[in-house]
């Protein structure tokens, strides 16, 4: 067994959200003790997902995801209009930041301060599957990983938010949308991977219109990470995003 010093391997089930935490600058052991090397794809089942699976590494330095597999979309962050911060500025060219895990040399993340009156209050980092903005299948995979921290003294609580046919506008369908399907996490200041399956995914309660049983992976459109609570500083970095799910 490794010394504590040097790394450490937590394995958390919340429902069937797992975590899987690390050092910042060594490798975490992944699931059976396999080392996930820096930029590779989320490991399933006891092995890493081929590169294929990756939606973006960030190791390139730039605002667009790997373009693979159909992928093309951007990365992007947004904002309400009642007084929230946000850096990078929502609606410009999105920069990515030196630093990550396991040795990565970029990461996305956005910082500031949501305001503390008003409605709706948001503040979110997203990227999009495809460019122009359209429907991406991604029935050949299980669910989404990613690694995640927030920086000193900044709210740990995020939501991820996967946009489908059903509740972005652009799918048509909503009459009451953005109540997308996803996760509500609790982010530490030392990177952490996350894998969250599809089918552990819902929307939250009370607002949105439809309600489907399920997210429809057959057709997704975006990956957010959103703030809400009033008032509160946040600095979030998200890094090595993946599809999980290889055989």
């Amino acid at each position: 067994m490794r010394s504590m010093r040097s790394s450490f391997g937590v394995v958390l089930t919340l429902s069937t959200v797992v975590v899987l935490a690390c050092s910042h600058n060594e490798p975490a052991p992944a699931v059976a003790g396999a080392a996930a090397a820096p930029g590779a794809a989320a490991p399933t089942a006891g092995k890493e997902c081929p590169p294929e699976y990756t939606i973006d590494d960030c190791e390139d330095g730039t605002n667009q995801v790997k373009v693979q597999k159909g992928r093309n979309g951007y990365w992007y962050t947004f904002v309400d209009k009642m007084g929230t911060t946000i850096t990078p500025p929502a609606g410009k060219t999105f920069i990515m930041s030196q630093g990550g895990p396991n040795g990565s040399a970029y990461a996305a993340r956005m910082m500031g301060k949501v305001s503390a009156t008003g409605d709706p209050l948001y503040a979110g980092l997203g990227l999009s599957f495809t460019n122009p903005k359209g429907q991406y299948d991604a029935s050949a995979y299980s669910g989404i990983s990613f690694y995640a921290k927030v920086g000193p003294n900044a709210i740990k609580a995020v939501r991820l938010k996967v946009s489908d046919v059903n509740t972005a506008p652009e799918g048509k369908l909503c009459t009451e949308c953005f109540n997308d399907f996803g996760a509500d996490l609790t982010l530490s200041d030392q990177w952490k991977q996350y894998v969250i399956p599809f089918s552990d995914m819902s929307q939250m309660e009370g607002w949105g219109n439809p309600h489907p049983k399920g997210i429809d992976k057959t057709k997704l459109y975006d990956l957010q990470w959103q703030i809400n609570a009033p008032g509160a500083d946040y600095d979030l970095w998200i890094d090595n995003v993946a599809f999980t799910g290889c055989p």
